[in-house]
């Protein structure tokens, strides 16, 4: 059986023009968080390269490999080798022309237990997503591993409570949140500390109204997406790190910097959070007879 309790890493880490450094560095971070105590190790969105989607660039398509494919060997290897379960978000080439931005979850054993591909998709300046990723086919996913039952979303899903509900409906514990978001330097002054407040806020929201553990985990450091020597023009984006953990009721367990390379690490106990959902069992007490209009656009 999993067991009652277990450790979660978070691997906030900064990334660099080389995909195969990142990808070393990630790796090494793996076995240090296992050191540690981990049993699940969650890695940033699309680590292995700096933020490529500040412009557009067929050429980037090059960036993307299929899953299985030669990373996530390398990145089953060291979960065998450490026995941790691994959260690696990747850019994955699923057909020509047909590309994803997917979380592969990799067990202790190194077995792929599952993916998921990322299904709200963003479009705003600097964050040119819908250019490369197809939205995600596969659901929202709650999938078993060693240490116990996870759901994996992707950053700008973050926003969206439906996700996070219909995630734990399937019973997962934790909710993993891959993410790759900063500060635009001309915003920042004015706009950044309410930002930060709502992008943390909505997260804990997602652990409190479904009685789980949200693990969320960010990328530091000033970025131009300079992908092998070529970079997207304008201001680029400061990634706010700020990586964080909280319980069922919200609570804040563990929280990283806005600008240091770190790893997060927190324990899930199964027996707080059945306690949590006994004295607010929001779950028991949904009227899911009065929820049909939500698959609604809008109600006019």
């Amino acid at each position: 059986m999993p067991p009652q309790k277990f450790r979660v890493a978070l691997v906030q880490m900064s990334c660099g023009p080389d995909p195969e450094k990142n990808l070393a560095k990630a790796l090494e971070r793996i076995g240090d968080a296992a050191g540690r105590g981990a049993q699940v190790v969650c890695l940033p969105e699309l680590f292995q390269t700096q933020y490529f989607c500040q412009r557009e660039d067929h050429e980037l398509f090059d960036l993307a490999e299929p899953i299985p494919g030669p990373s996530t060997e390398k990145i089953s290897e060291v979960a065998r080798k450490h026995g941790v379960v691994v959260i690696a978000s990747l850019f994955e080439k699923r057909a020509a022309g047909v590309y994803h931005n997917t979380a592969a979850i990799i067990d202790a054993d190194g077995t792929l237990r599952g993916l998921y591909r990322k299904m709200h998709i963003p479009d705003d300046p600097l964050y040119y997503e819908k250019f490369y990723f197809t939205p995600g086919d596969l659901g929202y996913r709650a999938l078993d591993t060693r240490a116990g039952r996870l759901g994996t979303l992707v950053c700008w899903d973050q926003w969206y409570p439906e996700g996070a509900r219909l995630t734990a409906l399937q019973g997962a514990q934790v909710l993993f949140y891959p993410t790759a978001i900063g500060w635009h330097p001309a915003e920042k002054a004015e706009f950044g500390v309410a930002q930060h407040d709502a992008w943390r806020t909505i997260q804990r929201s997602h652990a409190i109204a479904n009685g789980v553990y949200v693990a969320v985990v960010n990328r530091v450091g000033f970025e131009t997406g300079n992908v092998r020597g070529k970079s997207a023009p304008g201001q680029g984006l400061e990634f706010w790190g700020g990586s964080f953990f909280c319980d069922p009721f919200g609570r804040v367990l563990a929280e990283g910097s806005h600008d240091r390379e770190e790893i997060l690490v927190g324990e899930v106990d199964l027996k707080a959070l059945e306690d949590i959902r006994r004295n607010w069992p929001f779950l028991r007490d949904r009227r899911i007879d009065s929820y049909a209009p939500i698959t609604n656009r809008l109600l006019d």
